[in-house]
């Protein structure tokens, strides 16, 4: 593994070195794998332009976003600038392996491809995730491996995000509204199980290693990390759910009704998502993380449902008279 290191901190030296004028490019690429970038984009689509594509990018999103942090507690792997310094190009916590950028944008741009059927997009969702990859090595952040993994790793949640649709969906659908949320709550429930599983085998980390000091934040930024994405996925899944039964807002009508939708919408949102983190307190442990599980499971409740029936009452969103009759990702 110390010669992955170094081959990776050599070809990341070179590469500052010989093209800075990069460096403007690759921050802007980066930003596009932020978690506030996702915020933004994910619920124009569930809400202004196409709500069943919403739904599958949505969850797939949250779905890779937990098994990235489950993945990087597990493996506990550095990053570049943990060995030097000196290739440190941008500001990131936790560890490293796998990228959760080029994960999550292999899983989201292809099922992306997928969904619209147009062999052009299959080029720009491979040079966007290779861009993606590219960034993160550039910046200092994530090593060759790291960044391979992610790619990895996000074929294999997509795999199984499409094997689920394609054998289970249907069945899914049909089930009761009661059957559906049970399973909504067993999906996130049962990651968490097989994270406090992994925790236990692995056990404390090893203080060994020549980052050892940047182990402590390493460990609760993982913490915190997988809360995220539990209650994340929990929030998505119910809301969806509970959506499809209860409201079923439409997101057709003219343009200046899904701008202003999205607006509302997204005004609350940012403020859920902004406003709690600066209110509940990131410290002691054992109280900052069941406060940041209520803050994202609220705030995806809120893009789920809540901000669905609030379109509807303020008729912004038009609703269907009755009930789907299949609930599908």
């Amino acid at each position: 593994m110390d010669e992955l290191y170094q081959l990776s901190l050599a070809l990341t030296t070179w590469l500052q070195e010989s093209y800075p004028g990069l460096l403007g490019i690759m921050r802007i690429v980066s930003a596009m794998g932020e978690e506030l970038f996702f915020l933004l984009v994910l619920p124009a689509v569930y809400w202004s332009l196409d709500k069943r594509l919403g739904r599958q990018l949505g969850y797939i999103f949250l779905l890779s976003v937990t098994v990235n942090n489950i993945a990087k507690n597990a493996f506990r792997q550095p990053r570049p600038f943990w060995l030097d310094p000196a290739v440190q190009r941008s500001e990131v916590e936790g560890y490293g392996l796998p990228s959760g950028h080029v994960q999550n944008a292999t899983a989201i741009l292809l099922l992306l491809a997928i969904w619209l059927r147009r062999r052009w997009l299959w080029l720009v969702a491979l040079v966007a995730i290779l861009l993606m990859a590219l960034s993160r090595f550039y910046l200092g952040v994530h090593f060759l491996q790291d960044v391979i993994g992610g790619f990895i790793l996000g074929l294999l949640v997509l795999g199984m995000f499409l094997l689920w649709r394609g054998l289970f969906a249907e069945r899914f659908g049909k089930h009761i509204l009661g059957r559906r949320l049970l399973m909504m709550v067993f999906i996130p429930a049962a990651l968490a199980a097989a994270y406090g599983v992994i925790l236990f085998l692995i056990g404390a980390p090893n203080l060994d290693v020549p980052w050892a000091a940047r182990i402590p934040a390493a460990e609760l930024n993982a913490h915190e990390d997988a809360v995220t994405g539990l209650a994340g996925l929990l929030g998505f899944g119910l809301g969806m759910i509970l959506e499809s039964s209860r409201i079923r807002f439409r997101v057709d009508g003219p343009a200046w009704q899904r701008v202003v939708r999205y607006g509302v919408g997204i005004v609350v949102a940012v403020g859920i998502w902004a406003g709690l983190r600066a209110v509940f307190p990131s410290q002691p442990e054992w109280l900052a993380l069941p406060l940041r599980f209520l803050r994202y499971l609220l705030l995806l409740l809120w893009v789920t449902y809540f901000a669905p029936w609030v379109f509807v009452k303020l008729r912004l969103a038009t609703a269907d008279p009755e009930s789907e009759v299949r609930v599908t990702l």
